[in-house]
């Protein structure tokens, strides 16, 4: 994985914009993933670093690794207590209606023998909070941000697919697939330290956003 990929780098943390298409976990079949890039990123440290927290094969961006155990323990704690902002950016399959919200859907796994498991919205899942807002409309797509308060699997997805009503383009669980992949991107991501300067990031939007009109981000 190349220098350009890195994000944040200091004594304990590490933020790499992960590509798309890349497993954080190895997959059953011993296919590549993170753990095959972990050498490169070692940069000068004796261990490898460890992925904190996981994003989905498909989505692209933030990545938060620690360098060292102790650090790793805080900045699960940090994920655990809601502490670490994070922002994504997607496109979705339609146009939204509204400008801004928040969707509070409890999301539950639930798995059959034909579909495989997935996250449902059930009452009686776990909590689960996300912020979102309008950010473009472009070709009947809608380029939203989205902020979770919480952490759940598959979170964004189902919020966007049961919660608004519409899934993220190329979704192939809660939506349907597309040729140029899922469009969910992890743009930053933030968790203050004790005594050190706050982990601050931001991932650029992929070349996959700027082939369907979405360029660069609204600044207002």
């Amino acid at each position: 994985m190349d220098g350009e990929r890195v994000l944040f780098l200091d004594g304990e943390a590490l933020v790499i914009d992960k590509p798309a298409g890349l497993p954080v976990d190895r997959p059953r079949d011993g296919s590549l993933s993170l753990e095959n890039h972990l050498e490169s990123l070692r940069l000068g440290f004796q261990r490898w670093p460890q992925a904190v927290h996981r994003l989905d094969r498909d989505t692209s961006g933030c990545l938060l690794l620690s360098r060292n155990p102790k650090a790793h323990g805080r900045f699960q704690r940090a994920f655990e207590a809601g502490q670490v902002g994070k922002r994504y950016l997607a496109v979705l399959d339609g146009l939204v209606e509204g400008e801004a919200g928040e969707i509070n859907l409890p999301l539950l796994k639930v798995s059959t023998a034909e579909e495989g498991w997935r996250m449902v919205g059930d009452p009686d899942g776990k909590a689960s909070r996300t912020a979102w807002r309008l950010l473009a409309v472009r070709d009947g797509r809608s380029l939203v941000e989205f902020r979770p308060a919480t952490g759940r699997t598959h979170q964004i997805r189902v919020h966007a697919a049961t919660g608004l009503g519409i899934a993220v383009v190329g979704d192939p669980v809660y939506g349907r697939a597309d040729r140029a992949g899922m469009m969910l991107h992890a743009a930053s991501l933030s968790l203050p330290r004790e005594g050190k300067a706050t982990i601050e990031a931001q991932a650029p939007l992929p070349p996959r956003f700027g082939d369907m009109g979405f360029v660069q981000e609204p600044t207002t």
